[in-house]
């Protein structure tokens, strides 16, 4: 029994642009331009669009994982132009969605409003949800490019000759006319005629961006470059502040798009409050969205968001009372020396998530704003992530051990982004993942049920929801032929179906005896395979 998505979310985070490119026709959008040497390629846009999700969703990619929600990156327009990226080490365009221009319309590197209909549609008639990766924080730096595009007068003439080396010799950084850009009531930037930026978490320029001022109570209009933006779908809104415009903006892709929930970046740097209104807002356009297409909903569950709070673990944070229905768990990641023995890691979690507490963490093992765990032991890591309590994240490559890319010294993250390494996938490796996450899919157990050790050695667990009646028994790291205790979990009689190697057993004293492959994953044998033969379940080594 799968469970509700918001006890059982499987998210599956693909950085757009590193995914799949469905339209080659849109990759030079705005004239951004890719380099030849793969270090200094390293932050360029590469191609990957809305259209090579859904050319992946056809393929049915994530339904095979157990898939049911697809976090992507932003795909609001960002600048358009490059800033310094590291040391003076690559050209840094926006590939990531964090650096927004226009909250208002898509980048045209990522796609169309059609082709973002269609994958919409597409994952909803598969039962998979689609969020948006969302900024609050601060919009993007002004690059060089952009500011030409716009008008604004705070370059001194020659910057399209601007190199890493020279780029911020050529903005005029004590001009006024960076009033014309965000203004004053709109953002901290430390420019002229700008408020500095604070020194706490919710006022400071994180990595120097400027800094949204959604805690002011100031009634703004449009900023200046808003009003003459080619394109652009901003309007200004009577009697708004910053943050009535931010939620608006966000709020607007659900309504229009039936955006089904939001991964909040930074959540540590804007007020909870702020949050709280993003919830209430997108809740409701959500809801007005399903009432207007009843025919292209998945279900009528509410929206959802995840955050991402710098250092938060499986905890429950206060956050759940501002609109949170999960954070990201930065903790599982460093819990690797217990992979091979989990038993402790999977207690304390499912004494945290069992039940329904009404709130999740979503744990993962990889990540674009960490490191990439290490491929020589994505088998492990791949059964402990999709094995444990809570909700989890896969992250694109992870499933077919995508290798990492360029790792700049002063930006190591930028290795985590590369591209999805379609041509060369670890075949034995995808098809654990895929075992494993579809097994986690039919089963809410895994996630919120009460967990309790049967076997130390080998180790054996079950996880069982009492609300729902769903019932697992898991064995990790065994091979050859076993026997294995399934306590009272189980009864005699009882047909099973091992989902990792497609083996079909019958309890007999509370025990079960099979040939085991690495994982043996126990659940109730569906009705249409009781009558089955047992079978060898011979499968690739994880």
């Amino acid at each position: 029994m799968p469970g509700t998505f918001a006890d059982n979310p499987i998210v599956y985070f693909a950085v757009t642009d590193r995914f799949a490119n469905g339209n080659p026709a849109n990759d030079h959008a705005y004239g951004r331009q890719r380099e030849a040497d793969p270090a200094a390629d390293v932050a360029t846009f590469h191609g990957g669009d809305l259209k090579g999700i859904t050319n992946k969703l056809n393929e049915g990619w994530f339904r095979e994982l157990g898939v049911n929600a697809i976090w992507i990156t932003a795909p609001y327009e960002q600048i358009h132009g490059w800033v310094v990226g590291g040391d003076k080490a690559f050209k840094h365009y926006a590939y990531h969605g964090y650096y927004a221009l226009d909250y208002t319309v898509l980048d045209q590197n990522i796609g169309t409003p059609d082709e973002l209909r269609e994958m919409v549609s597409t994952a909803h008639r598969q039962g998979i949800r689609i969020l948006f990766d969302v900024v609050m924080n601060h919009p993007g730096y002004l690059d060089l490019q952009t500011a030409r595009e716009l008008n604004l007068k705070v370059l001194w003439p020659g910057s399209e000759r601007a190199t890493l080396r020279d780029y911020h010799g050529f903005i005029d950084y004590n001009s006024f006319a960076f009033a014309d850009w965000w203004g004053r009531p709109w953002v901290r930037a430390g420019l002229p005629g700008y408020l500095d930026g604070g020194r706490d978490d919710l006022t400071m320029q994180l990595a120097y961006l400027p800094d949204f001022r959604t805690e002011s109570t100031e009634r703004v209009k449009l900023p200046t470059f808003l009003r003459t933006k080619p394109g652009t779908r901003a309007r200004d809104l009577p009697d708004a502040t910053v943050r009535d415009y931010l939620v608006t903006w966000l709020s607007d892709w659900v309504r229009e798009y039936g955006i089904d929930g939001f991964r909040a970046d930074t959540v540590k740097h804007v007020e909870p409050a702020a949050w709280a209104a993003l919830k209430r807002s997108a809740t409701a356009a959500l809801a007005d969205w399903k009432a207007r297409h009843p025919a292209d909903k998945i279900d009528d569950q509410p929206f959802w968001m995840v955050g991402e709070y710098w250092g938060q673990g499986p905890e429950r944070s206060p956050l759940a009372d501002a609109g949170f229905d999960a954070l990201i768990n930065f903790e599982f990641q460093d819990q690797a020396p217990q992979f091979a023995h989990p038993d402790a890691l999977y207690s304390r979690y499912a004494s945290l998530l069992s039940g329904r507490p009404g709130w999740n963490a979503l744990s993962y093992v990889s990540s674009h704003d960490t490191r990439l765990f290490d491929r020589s032991r994505l088998a492990q890591a791949g059964a402990a992530l999709l094995l444990a309590p809570g909700a989890v994240q896969i992250f694109y490559g992870d499933e077919t051990a995508r290798p990492p890319g360029p790792a700049p010294a002063s930006d190591p993250q930028q290795a985590t982004r590369s591209d999805m390494n379609w041509a060369t996938p670890d075949t034995a490796q995808l098809a654990h993942w895929r075992r494993l996450g579809s097994f986690r899919a039919r089963h809410v157990a895994l996630a919120r049920g009460v967990h309790r050790q049967l076997s130390a050695s080998p180790y054996v667990f079950s996880r069982v929801d009492a609300q729902s009646g769903d019932a697992v028994v898991v064995a990790m790291a065994v091979d050859g032929t076993v026997t294995l205790p399934l306590g009272a979990t189980f009864g005699n009689g009882e047909a099973l179906r091992d989902a990792y190697s497609g083996q079909r057993v019958e309890v007999v004293d509370g025990r079960v005896t099979l040939a085991a492959t690495g994982y043996v994953l126990l659940e109730r044998a569906p009705a249409a395979t009781l009558a089955a033969s047992p079978v060898s379940g011979a499968v690739p080594r994880p």
